[in-house]
């Protein structure tokens, strides 16, 4: 009698464990696909730094799905005692368990209309807003993600580009976004999508009740009655700038002339309207930054390890006291032998390649982290729908 209620005292601790097994092993797949695939990805930025850096194409491939059937089994029965029953002996219990998992994982190389879309075509500045408004520095995401900043003169514009070898160019461009940058540090810096309001006048006897009613669904509307006429009023979110003033206080007129302006140009430009009458305003700017693509940020990061390798820029003379001031953009360093102890390196035609990561590198881990970010941010787009107005504070 003890022995039957020791089997079935052990037929009820299998199964529970089993039932402990499942969510444990679950728990385990999912962490491990997340850092092999997190690890996976990591690893290719790299690989396609030092493939810019060596001239050679960029190529990602992705995992697109990854689908896991996991199968848990237990088992029981009874088997004779050691030499046979004897005596009408007992039978001895046999319990067991097993987990059997079967992944199935998509690898799709990005290629085609994709790798156009993904890797070729400028970001917006939608995405680039969106990552201010993540507490991004400014200093550091146009860094990366701005190739030039153009500045009209006398009817025509004065390009500087964000390249070393372009001395002059590469160092206004430096100067300007750590001006920038001492804004942003004194809560002082605005990037927003100006807000106006159209109106239109329509004559209330061309307007019948149905169409009446789809006007109120799109327009705020309210009668001239005196003159006969519907007056219809449309909040419009037009393009985003940066600025050193609330441009909600300026008037509805003079915010529709600043989007016009900035409308002027395509969607990849983010305008900048630093005035002499408000905080930062000892350096005025005005004009544009031109942001470039996923793929021109890689070969900028490719050709600054050797190429045209950055230097230390001094900030303007009208520019306040900056607190971070770093000569890289993203330091990626190259070896003939693997550097012992870093975490993130990739062999590439005999050299290995690693981000630099000591103790004083926050700017550096910062920088590879946002280059991750803004990877994943090129497979969709950002909606400026309901894009709220707001104050870009470190």
């Amino acid at each position: 009698m003890r022995r039957q209620t020791g089997i079935l005292l052990g037929l009820l601790m299998m199964f529970a464990l089993s039932g402990c097994l499942a969510p444990l092993s679950l728990q385990h797949s999912i962490v491990a696909y997340d850092h092999s695939v997190t690890n996976s990805l990591t690893e290719q930025l790299l690989l396609n730094i030092a493939r810019a850096h060596n001239h050679q194409a960029i190529h990602f491939t992705g995992v697109s799905n990854i689908a896991a059937t996991f199968d848990f089994r237990v088992n029981a029965g009874a088997t004779p005692p050691l030499g046979g029953l004897t005596g009408g002996g007992d039978l001895s219990p046999i319990f067991g368990a097993s987990i059997a998992e079967n992944p199935t994982i998509s690898i799709v190389p990005i290629e085609g209309e994709d790798f156009t879309k993904r890797l070729l075509t400028p970001f917006q500045e939608t995405k680039l807003t969106l990552l201010l408004r993540q507490g991004v520095d400014i200093d550091l995401l146009l860094r990366l993600m701005a190739g030039e900043l153009r500045i009209p003169r006398n009817h025509s514009e004065i390009v500087y580009y964000n390249r070393p070898n372009v001395k002059d160019g590469y160092t206004v461009f430096r100067q300007v976004v750590l001006h920038l940058s001492t804004l942003q540090d004194r809560n002082l810096l605005y990037v927003e999508p100006l807000i106006f309001y159209k109106t239109w006048e329509i004559p209330m006897a061309s307007v019948s009740g149905g169409d009446f009613e789809v006007l109120e669904t799109k327009y705020e509307v309210s009668v001239d009655a005196p003159r006969q006429l519907y007056i219809l009023k449309k909040k419009i979110l037009g393009r985003t700038l940066i600025t050193n003033y609330d441009p909600e206080n300026l008037s509805n007129e003079e915010r529709i002339q600043l989007n016009a302006t900035a409308d002027r140009w395509p969607p990849n430009d983010l305008s900048i309207d630093i005035r002499p009458d408000f905080p930062g305003g000892e350096y005025p700017i005005q004009g544009n930054f031109r942001l470039r693509s996923f793929h021109a940020i890689l070969n900028f990061l490719g050709r600054s390890i050797h190429e045209e390798a950055e230097y230390h820029v001094e900030k303007d003379s009208r520019t306040p006291h900056v607190i971070e001031n770093p000569i890289r953009t993203l330091s990626i360093l190259e070896s003939a032998n693997s550097p012992p102890e870093v975490k993130l390196q990739v062999e590439y035609n005999d050299h290995y390649y690693f981000v630099k990561d000591g103790p004083d590198d926050t700017w550096n881990r910062e920088a590879f982290r946002l280059l991750y970010q803004l990877f994943q941010m090129t497979v969709s787009e950002v909606s400026r729908i309901g894009a709220p107005s707001i104050t870009i504070a470190k």
